[in-house]
C-alpha cells in the first residue's frame, strides 16, 4: 500500500492529481475532469488501467502518481465499477469515484458499486458521469493545504454566485 500520497502537503508548487479510467470509452466523460483541473492550474496525469485486466499497470500508475506528490485520485468506472475501490485499496490518498453511465443500467450499477465500499477504505462518490464535480472536489481537497488554490477556488465560487445575480437582475428587468 502506498504511503507517499500526502507528500503534496509539504511540496511547493502546483497540486497534482492522478486520473484513471478502465476503458478508452470513458475518456469523453473523464476529459471533463482534466479540463476543470487545468482551469485551476492543477497538473494531472491520466491513464487507462483496468482493475481486473491490468492490476499491475494500475499499481504502477498509482505508485508513480504518489512519487509525483498526487493529492488525490479520480477514478472513473462503469458497470461493476471496481476501479475506484481498488485504487483506494492501494493508496492512502483520497479517491474520488466517478460512476460512468452504460447501456445496461445507465450508470446505476456503477453508482451503487462505488458508494458501497467497505468501512475503512472510503471512496468519495459523485453523480453518474460527474467528472467535473470530481475535479472540483479534488480542487477543494488541494485548497485545504494550498492558499493560492484556495483563493482561485473562492474566486470561482464567487463568480458563479455573481452570475446568478446578473441573470436574476436581467430576468427582473424583463418581467417589469
Amino acid at each position: 500500500m502506498g504511503s507517499r500520497g500526502l507528500l503534496f502537503l509539504f511540496k511547493e508548487g502546483t497540486m497534482h492529481v492522478g486520473i484513471v479510467m478502465g476503458s478508452d470509452s470513458d475518456l469523453p466523460v473523464m476529459k471533463k475532469a482534466a479540463e476543470v483541473l487545468s482551469g485551476f492550474g492543477v497538473t494531472y496525469d491520466m491513464a487507462i488501467a483496468s482493475a481486473h485486466r491490468t492490476p499491475k499497470k494500475l499499481e504502477e500508475f498509482i505508485l508513480a502518481q504518489e512519487e509525483k506528490g498526487a493529492a488525490c485520485f479520480i477514478a472513473g468506472a462503469g458497470m461493476a465499477a471496481a476501479l475506484p475501490g481498488v485504487v483506494a485499496s492501494m493508496t492512502l490518498c483520497p479517491v474520488i469515484g466517478v460512476p460512468l453511465s452504460g447501456a445496461r443500467l445507465d450508470g446505476m450499477d456503477a453508482l451503487f458499486s462505488i458508494v458501497q465500499m467497505p468501512s475503512g477504505i472510503p471512496v468519495a462518490t459523485v453523480a453518474i458521469d460527474g467528472a467535473k464535480n470530481a475535479a472540483y472536489l479534488a480542487v477543494e481537497i488541494g485548497a485545504a493545504a494550498d492558499r493560492d488554490l484556495y483563493r482561485k477556488y473562492k474566486e470561482y465560487r464567487e463568480e458563479m454566485a455573481a452570475e446568478i445575480y446578473r441573470k436574476d437582475e436581467k430576468l427582473q428587468k424583463e418581467l417589469k
